[in-house]
């Protein structure tokens, strides 16, 4: 299998992730090519890959706790990265790959007033206990949730550990789990390189 992409774009890194809790990281880089099969977008390859790879379950049978996982992911894709995008694109992706400026003021806004409220909900549904999401193992929802922040460290911003110290130390457990570790060293290497200020 070759998946297309970079793990800079949290969704390339999500698929990464999910790959390597599986025990088969596929060492290339979201458009999936298996044979003769192509495949895109992160949250259709890992429906596909979970079907063809059913163990160890990283999205649960269970009606509740699939529904659960779902929901997480796209609030991940949809509002969280959707937040994030807009820091990341404007302060890295626009002035260091595109050579151009970014829009600071977007950048801005979504820090100070799209970010707040984002992380005030993730710290009433994170677990305290060093669990996971949902359930009692990890699953898509953790990798999902977790992936976007990756690009959030990128750019240097720090949690408030006053106002969110579950969330806070969550993110970083999850991040620090070899399947997203490996990836997030080779991004702050990538970024380096092209003098992006961590």
């Amino acid at each position: 299998m070759i998946l297309y992409g970079s793990t800079l774009s949290p969704f390339v890194r999500k698929v990464m992730a999910y790959a390597g809790e599986k025990g088969s990281p596929f060492r290339k880089m979201p458009a999936l090519q298996d044979g003769d099969f192509r495949l895109a977008d992160s949250s259709a390859i890992i429906h596909y890959l979970e079907a063809k790879h059913p163990e160890p379950v990283l999205i649960p049978a269970e009606p509740r706790a699939r529904g659960l996982t779902i929901w997480f992911d796209e609030f991940a894709d949809t509002i969280l990265f959707g937040c994030g995008r807009k820091m990341f694109f404007n302060r890295i992706v626009s002035p260091y790959f595109l050579k151009r400026p970014g829009n600071e003021t977007e950048a801005d806004a979504a820090e100070k007033d799209e970010l707040p409220p984002i992380l005030d909900y993730l710290e009433t549904v994170v677990p305290d206990d060093g669990g996971y999401l949902v359930g009692d193992s990890l699953t898509l929802a953790d990798i999902a949730v977790a992936g976007p922040f990756a690009n959030l460290g990128h750019l240097g911003i720090q949690f408030d550990r006053q106002r969110h110290p579950r969330t806070a130390i969550y993110i970083e457990r999850i991040l620090a789990r070899p399947s997203f570790s490996q990836w997030i060293e080779r991004e702050a290497a990538i970024l380096s390189r092209v003098a992006v200020p961590a």
